[in-house]
């Protein structure tokens, strides 16, 4: 007779589906990876950690219940791989079996609601941890966690010159403001571009529309930045957009961060977000976006920022984050 203190294991051996853990079962993790400390993350292909921090918004918070809601909506994936042993990706025609790369999830970083600059040093000290390991994955958060999780690349990664590339509404280059002062979600491309690893001319930007300074354009002109409006994705198509946009990134760069603020996205699609903008992006953009970046040899980094869950009933933002990773480590590792 199996000893009682064994027959959950004797069980999960011996019943045939028993290892399969459906979608909404389990501790949530990214893509149901295993859940390590952060400096344990050296022998798998990507690490996962997140920033539920949402104090440096301009407009609706909401963003730090983000990396919840993306792991949560990423475990459908891994699921739909568990019970059919691998997949077909409907778009392209790819073979995927997420057996085949490993993630790991170091779970959410340290933060302290009321001290930004405190926040800041922990997102900096976790993402350069995992950085001098393996391909790190920023949940956001609104999009000032970007510049500490950058700077965090940077100083982990050991490279001298680091490409940025931006998918996003809107520029986020404000370097001060009167009312928000030079930390807030709309001045972390400006503190990146301060840093000694960054110029302007290796930064680019697709799906900035809306409304920006009188004088941008001339702005954008002497920096150097590489602009992609939408304008310019609805004239030429988002694949040469965006090949272009990786490009000038990795030109004289040692390797290139993506980030993905949700909000690129138009928000009939996508709602749940702090700061929607209408005429963006289109689910099917966004994924080819993503399939691009993660075939570009590179990128060395991503994070997906600005989802805020609560504006969404339809839950379709974070699936919609969710699948956008999913679709950039499927074609940076497994294709």
């Amino acid at each position: 007779m199996t000893a009682p203190q064994d027959r959950a294991s004797a069980f999960r051996e011996s019943t045939p589906g028993a290892g399969v853990e459906l979608a909404y079962a389990g501790i949530d993790t990214f893509l149901d990876g295993d859940l390590r400390d952060v400096d344990d993350v050296g022998d798998v292909e990507a690490a996962v950690f997140g920033v539920p921090y949402d104090g440096a918004v301009s407009n609706r918070p909401g963003t730090r219940y983000g990396p919840g809601a993306i792991r949560e909506a990423s475990n459908w994936w891994a699921y739909l791989s568990a019970y059919k042993g691998a997949l077909t990706n409907m778009r392209t025609g790819d073979q995927i079996d997420f057996d085949d790369f490993s993630v790991a999830d170091v779970g959410d970083v340290p933060l302290f609601p009321m001290d930004a600059e405190k926040t800041a040093e922990s997102i900096t000290a976790h993402a350069a941890t995992v950085a001098s390991q393996t391909f790190p994955v920023m949940l956001g958060g609104d999009h000032y966690c970007t510049f500490p999780s950058f700077r965090g690349f940077v100083e982990g990664s050991g490279h001298d010159s680091v490409g940025f590339v931006q998918i996003d509404a809107h520029t986020d280059t404000v370097s001060e403001s009167p009312l928000f002062g030079t930390d807030f979600h709309g001045s972390s491309t400006a503190r990146i571009a301060d840093l000694p690893a960054v110029d302007y001319d290796s930064v680019s930007q697709v799906g900035i529309r809306g409304y920006e300074s009188p004088d941008f354009f001339e702005f954008a002109d002497e920096s150097g930045l590489n602009l992609y409006t939408m304008a310019d994705v609805e004239d030429r198509g988002i694949a040469p957009v965006v090949e272009d946009a990786v490009e000038a990134a990795a030109e004289d760069t040692d390797a290139v961060y993506v980030t993905f603020d949700i909000d690129a996205v138009d928000p009939g699609f996508a709602p749940g977000t702090g700061t929607p903008t209408p005429g963006g992006l289109t689910p099917h953009q966004a994924l080819d976006t993503m399939a691009i970046l993660g075939s570009h040899d590179a990128v060395g980094a991503v994070d997906m920022m600005e989802v805020a869950p609560r504006y969404d009933s339809t839950e379709g933002t974070e699936r919609l984050a969710a699948y956008l990773l999913v679709r950039l480590l499927e074609q940076k590792f497994a294709v």
